[in-house]
């Protein structure tokens, strides 16, 4: 069964609202009144935080500790491999070919210090890092495992659905090995016409060549999230929390 997941506004623990500030305007949603992890969310190109907003019951996270998830909305940019159109995304992207691709290193540098960002305004509030997830779907995805394998702190996981590492195997040896530890979730279809299997499977392979804490789930879907998926994150984000 494939969940399709509209940009439509929903309450839970009656908590729902946006925040704009300096930083990228996002959605924020809290399960309980005293928060003590958070989870930064990712959408896809061309989405917005809106996209997996309605995710958040579906975890059934309704005892303590309380999570805070963060659903920021990327910068509109023009995107070259849908005619140069103005959307929301993380990076451009100049071809779905992944074997001709000319990555946009500047613009996934750039989001990964927005994600910093964000992650600095969590801390501010009292969430230490080692309580945060780093979380996205497809480009988001491909954010979260930067971002999380490369910025200063070590986060409570990485979260990385049908999605991809950025980074070549040189750039993996820079990473610290601490970083490897950190628990990472990644989730893929089996019919992925977007991101094929293949390359998520070879981002993989280069995740447990440098040891890292890595479980792998694969589903008969497409580009999507399927519900037996939600109900593995789910059980993932419950280890993670202690619940």
């Amino acid at each position: 069964m494939v969940l399709e997941y509209t940009p439509t506004r929903t309450r839970f623990h009656a908590i729902d609202f946006i925040m704009t500030t300096k930083l990228l305007e996002s959605i924020e949603i809290e399960t309980a009144e005293v928060i003590e992890y958070s989870v930064i969310w990712l959408h896809g190109l061309g989405a917005s935080g809106h996209d997996f907003e309605p995710i958040v019951p579906e975890f059934k996270l309704l005892n303590r500790p309380g999570v805070r998830f963060i659903f920021p909305h990327a910068p509109i940019r023009p995107i070259t491999v849908n005619g140069g159109a103005a959307m929301r995304g993380w990076y451009d992207i100049d071809t779905l070919d992944f074997n001709s691709r000319d990555q946009d290193d500047s613009g996934i540098a750039e989001s990964v210090q927005s994600v910093a960002d964000l992650v600095d305004a969590e801390i501010e509030k009292g969430i230490p890092a080692q309580n945060i997830v780093l979380a996205g779907f497809s480009q988001g995805g491909a954010i979260a495992l930067q971002a999380g394998l490369t910025l200063e702190h070590t986060f409570a996981g990485i979260l990385a659905l049908s999605t991809y590492l950025p980074m070549d195997a040189d750039q993996l040896n820079s990473v610290k090995p601490e970083r490897f530890k950190t628990p990472i979730f990644m989730a893929h279809g089996q019919q992925d016409d977007v991101i094929p299997m293949s390359v998520a499977e070879r981002s993989r392979e280069l995740l447990i060549e440098h040891n890292a804490n890595i479980e792998w789930q694969d589903y008969a879907m497409p580009h999507s999230v399927s519900l037996e998926e939600v109900e593995a994150i789910s059980a993932w984000f419950k280890r993670l929390f202690a619940m």
